[in-house]
């Protein structure tokens, strides 16, 4: 599994149309469970091979979980966490990936 995806469920959907399996949640405990399945943190989970290398979570989930994805990203094992904005789009006040790319590089495009 490269990809695995939480979020809403029209969004888990969306994914699903090109190949990319995901778990629909709707309140944090669902989210934390899915969190905890998809990075290896529970006991069902069979093997490594198991672990998605990309975990995709939308913003208003990454809000739920900040402490465990905080926690997790220090450890820095896989798999990378990358946030999207969900269906109502980008929560004001968060840093866009450009925002994030054009503070890094330090120029604007």
């Amino acid at each position: 599994m490269e990809y695995f995806v939480i979020g809403e469920r029209e969004l888990i959907l969306g994914f699903m149309l090109a190949g990319v399996k995901g778990k629909a949640v709707s309140n944090r405990q669902e989210a934390l469970d899915a969190f905890n399945k998809a990075t290896g943190q529970n006991s069902s989970v069979g093997s490594v091979g198991d672990i998605p290398k990309v975990l995709i979570l939308t913003e208003d989930i990454a809000d739920m979980l900040s402490k465990e994805i905080q926690s997790w990203q220090m450890h820095g094992k896989a798999p990378l966490i990358v946030e999207i904005p969900g269906l109502q789009g980008h929560i004001q006040g968060r840093k866009t990936l450009t925002d994030s790319i054009r503070e890094a590089v330090g120029i604007q495009v």
